[in-house]
């Protein structure tokens, strides 16, 4: 069980929010009865069937050439569907073809829910983005950061030019790191302290992060991190209850995301795909994330598994400024925050996979197309994806969503198939 232990002066809060939110949780089904996303021809909504035809068949043509081994996809504009397809298996082995329902691992596409959850008190006023961090994790408070290498492994130390804030939190500069994509004496400290570990809370986790320095100084540079993990962890803290249950309540209940949790319900298990990667010219399954416990670490960062349809309800929900179906989840000017740029003026860089984006609120943005990954209409799209293959972006300017599911560990197929879907799906825009 995760030990909670609100904080300051939010501890009162915490136990009165979480009283009144238990009384409406009894009263209320967990999820709502959620209408179906409306659909429309695509002519209708300014975009060419012809186009859509294109895009099916270059997705076909990855399951068929064996890059990938199913695919879900969906396009929404102007807050219609036009185009949901399935094809290819969710379980090779078996014969068990990908459906609509297919229950996917998303990984990291379960930062920008995190995100948005995390906003849902913005609204309410309970942080502003210039808060310390230490203001919600006292632990975190005077953390000091490495300056540079030291002996036996442990960096030299300096005082952090200023506490991290929590616009720095959402927008991975807040001196934090991974400890798995890049190298320095502070990513090596995280490995030997097991950051993200399985078999921790994310109370433990936050520990940890206590005890190592900040790999560089708050607002310096972008750099990707456990970040949004933390983020859980403030979650945690606002709502005085566990992640999971602060995600039913704020998001996944209201939206009608049935199907996105933590982790697989047994009733739900033979709809959840495999993971497949390519070896030898062959899809192969790895046994790479299974869910189908429910974790004690639950991350904010990438431990979500969902379907194709319920990152459509949370994506259409945030291109509709902030409502879906009449429930409204955040202020239309609390959504424009998240996908405005909040990097310094002095981080001019997001390193070679991300030309042409700068970073919001748990979103990254298109702000200069790249011609190798995005088509010259995506101006303004803000993104993510999940290593586990997943994709999803949202064009305020086209008014256009897209949304991509696979399973696969070929990132260079994954990132094909990203890439390619919304660059078809950008083209078949006729109006």
């Amino acid at each position: 069980m995760i030990r909670l232990r609100p904080r300051g002066q939010y501890a009162p809060l915490a136990t009165a929010a979480a009283a009144l939110l238990l009384a409406a949780f009894v009263l209320a089904p967990a999820f709502a009865a959620e209408p179906e996303l409306q659909h429309a021809k695509p002519a209708d909504v300014g975009m060419d069937p012809a186009g859509l035809k294109k895009l099916n068949e270059a997705m076909h043509g990855m399951v068929d050439d064996g890059k990938l081994a199913g695919v879900v996809t969906m396009v929404s504009r102007k807050g219609k569907v036009v185009h949901f397809d399935a094809y290819g298996k969710r379980d090779i082995e078996n014969g068990l073809p990908v459906e609509k329902d297919t229950i996917f691992r998303i990984y990291s596409m379960t930062k920008p829910i995190v995100g948005v959850a995390l906003m849902t008190y913005y609204d309410e006023g309970r942080f502003t983005l210039d808060d310390p961090v230490s203001k919600f994790i006292p632990e975190f408070a005077d953390l000091k950061v490495a300056k540079e290498d030291g002996p036996d492994g442990n960096p030299i130390t300096e005082d952090a030019d200023h506490p991290m804030t929590m616009r720095e939190l959402m927008s991975h500069t807040a001196g934090l790191t991974y400890g798995l994509f890049s190298r320095s004496q502070v990513d090596t400290l995280y490995t030997q302290a097991g950051i993200i570990d399985f078999n921790q809370d994310l109370e433990e986790m936050i520990d940890k992060l206590a005890k190592i320095p900040l790999r560089q100084q708050p607002g310096s540079m972008w750099h990707y991190s456990v970040a949004v993990d933390v983020q859980g962890y403030i979650l945690e803290v606002l709502g005085g209850k566990p992640l999971d249950e602060v995600l039913n309540e704020r998001l996944f209940g209201p939206l009608g995301m049935k199907d996105t949790a933590f982790w697989v319900e047994p009733d739900k298990v033979d709809r959840f795909s495999h993971m497949y990667q390519s070896s030898g010219g062959e899809l192969t399954k790895v046994e790479f994330g299974q869910y189908v416990d429910k974790p004690k670490f639950l991350s904010g960062g990438g431990g979500l598994v969902g379907t194709a349809t319920d990152y459509m309800r949370f994506a259409q929900m945030l291109a509709n400024g902030g409502e879906l179906d009449g429930v409204r989840i955040l202020r239309p000017e609390t959504v424009k925050l998240m996908h405005t740029d909040h990097l310094p003026a002095n981080v001019t860089d997001m390193g070679p996979l991300y030309r042409g984006n700068r970073f919001g609120l748990d979103f990254s943005i298109v702000t200069d197309p790249n011609p190798a990954t995005d088509h010259e209409r995506a101006r303004g799209e803000y993104w993510w994806y999940g290593i586990g293959g997943t994709w999803f972006g949202i064009n305020p300017e086209q008014d256009l969503v897209v949304v991509g599911m696979i399973q696969s560990r070929d990132f260079q197929a994954a990132s094909a198939a990203r890439i390619g879907s919304k660059r078809l799906a950008y083209e078949a825009i006729v109006d």
